[in-house]
């Protein structure tokens, strides 16, 4: 499971961000205190960093400066400096993302999502389990060597499952990635399609987590 630090002095912020990103099933710290952070960092491994800018004690950008010398975390910056200095200095002193506030939670869970597949690998051609093969570039997909016919729909929700092997991905997350955030698409709109994807791929590989989303078991 993958350890997330959120550095946040807004609790209600840091509350809400940490509830979403468990859904996603990673494992998630919060500290409010720059300095504590700091420390933390330089004795605890974590696979990513949520980061504001205006803590106690030490502020943001000391830390993403100090731990980009140190490690090669990602690091998301999220804060309500909005002006171009303040997000090209965030970015230039280490950071791979700038959301500023007020930021959509959903949002900031798809971006962690996107940082974690880069650092665990960067960009994978081809995507497997047992017999099923994803071909990323050629949108081919095969079972037991035969290849199978996916909607566009199908197949993206099938790469996201497959990129998120055992975690639990909720509904709201999987509607914004793959029919895009701004869509008015109703939750059996999805429902609709994982049956469709279960009768092509086998429903043994992909488990409802009821009242949360579905989660890729595989074969």
């Amino acid at each position: 499971m993958a350890r997330v630090l959120i550095v946040e002095d807004e609790r209600e912020l840091a509350a809400v961000t940490k509830r979403y990103l468990e859904k996603e099933g990673y494992d998630v710290s919060l500290i409010s205190d720059g300095g504590e952070a700091m420390q933390f960092l330089l004795t605890n491994n974590v696979e990513l960093l949520i980061l504001d800018v205006m803590l106690p004690a030490m502020d943001g950008f000391s830390i993403c400066e100090t731990v980009r010398k140190r490690k090669n975390v990602p690091i998301i910056i999220v804060s309500a400096k909005t002006d171009e200095e303040s997000r090209v200095l965030g970015l230039n002193l280490g950071a791979d993302d700038y959301l500023v506030k007020p930021y959509s939670v959903k949002e900031l869970v798809a971006r962690v999502n996107a940082q974690m597949r880069r650092s665990m690998g960067g960009y994978i051609s081809e995507l497997s389990d047992g017999e099923l093969r994803l071909n990323v570039a050629s949108k081919e997909v095969l079972l037991d060597k035969m290849p199978l016919t996916l909607t566009a729909k199908e197949f993206d929700l099938l790469k996201l499952f497959l990129e998120n092997r055992g975690r639990v991905l909720n509904k709201d997350f999987l509607l914004n990635t793959v029919w895009g955030v701004d869509n008015e698409s109703e939750p059996s709109t999805l429902t609709v399609h994982i049956g469709k994807l279960r009768e092509k791929i086998g429903s043994g590989r992909i488990a409802t987590v009821w009242g949360v989303g579905y989660r890729y078991e595989g074969c």
